[in-house]
């Protein structure tokens, strides 16, 4: 009986439908396998589903794109025309807005306090200087200081900036026995002009003297080149080599004019009259600036187109190889000869703004071309003068002004010069024949000016060179496209003008 059961409990626990032992040791293999198969059942769905899900995307592209073309061309299109309409817009609105900072960065005349020093002695004669490029429709801004009032008209109010007087000076020392003390008075212009409190949006302070004719269109371009947020003390030297040596090399001369950004003016008005104080015994306006320039570290910034003119007698040798850049400044308009013959010096000044107005870039500019056939030299002083030299000669000779004028010192001879010149030719055939501006005016339909150069007639002595005679030449003509953005670029090789036409005495005009 016992063996009979142990068998039976034996057989059980081999059975895998037996007791408790048997059911736990089946439950333990099915676990596994039933996460295997929620696995996979769970893997295979989102297989499926993913499947299914890309295939309905690609049916439907594809029944957009080829079941119904137009359809698909319909939808696809607006969306691209919609992007490019709104690039398009972005982009025009964008360059509007670059082009309005831009724009709002140029400095323009509105931006210029012009500081002008003068003498009641004087002022009769030398405001018709002034009158010549004074443009008060424009906005110009200024004040002309004199030592003592003036008689004043009604109808000269737009054509002259306003008067004022100078502050009393009497308490600073002048030691100079060879100057005056008026130097004190004009070299406070420019912080006088700053105290008055009255002006707004000023980015310059530039002086001259009462008998100093600016191109102002020449004067903006130039001060665009530089940050009127930084420290700018911008001008030139003196043409004389003993000038500049006696005073500075590093100095603007007032008279030719200068330039000082609007932060260096009121750095300037900080500091100038205890400046002042520390060299009473200096000769005029420029050094005591340049002097107080030196105390604030800060140095002159050259520009050959502001023009001193420490020279006696004809300026024709500077005007006629004008340097490449812009002009901006003629000084000392008494002292040397006017720069057109046979005329006063405000009617030769009148005459030169006519080219001013039509092309200030292109003013003075020197261009120098042949004439292979005549065997001739050409030089056009763009607005000014044309010279025709017999024989070729070199652009290095005849960019070098001539000796027509004298140095500031009268003993000094032409080595006293702070630039290179040339003597006035010896030899009877080398003399130049020089053709004056006459006239000037623009062709709108063909966007270019034209200016007809005059013969000036001088006696030429007897040339025995067998080549063709200019003296049979009556006048030249010059057809040039204005370029103001000629100084925009690197490159400002004399290739602006369009055709030189010469006139001799046997064509009709």
């Amino acid at each position: 009986m016992k063996a009979a059961q142990e068998k039976f409990i034996w057989d059980s626990m081999r059975s895998p439908s037996g007791g408790p032992m048997a059911v736990g040791a089946s439950q333990g293999k099915a676990l596994p396998k039933l996460m295997v198969w929620l696995i996979l059942f769970v893997s295979a769905t989102y297989v499926v589903y993913t499947l299914k899900l890309v295939s309905s995307s690609h049916s439907a592209c594809d029944e957009d794109m080829f079941v119904n073309p137009h359809k698909s061309v319909h939808l696809v299109e607006p969306l691209n025309d919609t992007v490019s309409s709104f690039e398009s817009a972005a982009s025009t609105a964008l360059h509007q807005l670059d082009k309005l900072e831009e724009e709002s960065e140029k400095t323009g005349l509105e931006h210029i306090v012009f500081g002008i020093a003068a003498s009641a002695k004087l002022w009769n004669k030398r405001k018709e200087y002034i009158k010549l490029w004074w443009k008060s429709e424009k906005k110009m801004r200024g004040i002309v200081w004199l030592d003592s009032p003036v008689k004043t008209y009604k109808n000269e109010s737009d054509k002259l900036p306003q008067l004022r007087i100078s502050g009393d000076t009497s308490r600073f020392a002048y030691k100079n026995k060879q100057g005056h003390r008026s130097a004190i008075r004009i070299s406070r212009i420019v912080s006088e002009t700053l105290r008055m409190g009255e002006l707004e949006n000023v980015r310059w302070f530039v002086m001259g003297d009462d008998d100093t004719v600016f191109v102002t269109d020449n004067l903006v371009r130039i001060l665009n080149k530089y940050d009127h947020n930084q420290y700018y003390y911008i001008g030139s030297l003196s043409e004389s080599h003993l000038q500049n040596i006696y005073f500075s090399y590093g100095m603007a001369y007032g008279g030719g004019g200068f330039a000082i950004s609007y932060p260096l003016a009121k750095a300037l008005e900080k500091i100038q009259d205890r400046c002042i104080q520390r060299y009473p015994g200096l000769y005029g306006s420029d050094d005591r600036m340049q002097a107080c320039m030196a105390e604030l570290g800060v140095p002159l910034t050259k520009e050959l187109g502001f023009h001193q003119y420490d020279v006696y007698g004809n300026l024709f040798g500077l005007l006629a190889a004008h340097p490449v850049t812009p002009l901006v400044t003629l000084h000392h308009l008494d002292v040397v000869e006017p720069i057109f013959p046979n005329v006063t010096r405000v009617q030769a000044l009148q005459r030169l703004k006519i080219p001013m107005e039509l092309d200030s870039a292109g003013l003075m500019q020197q261009s120098i071309c042949y004439d292979k056939k005549n065997g001739w030299t050409v030089s056009v002083s763009w607005g000014f003068a044309v010279q025709i030299f017999r024989g070729v000669l070199s652009p290095r000779e005849i960019e070098m002004p001539s000796r027509t004028f004298l140095n500031w010192y009268r003993r000094a001879d032409y080595t006293a010069y702070a630039f290179n010149t040339r003597p006035v030719a010896r030899n009877p055939c080398q003399k130049p024949f020089v053709f004056y501006l006459s006239e000037a005016k623009m062709e709108s339909n063909r966007n270019r000016t034209v200016s007809k150069y005059t013969r000036h007639r001088v006696p030429h002595p007897l040339c025995k060179w067998k080549m063709a005679d200019p003296t049979q030449i009556d006048r030249v003509e010059v057809y040039k496209k204005p370029d103001p953005q000629l100084w925009d670029r690197v490159s400002k090789i004399l290739t602006h003008l369009t055709v030189l036409h010469i006139v001799s005495k046997t064509l009709s005009a």
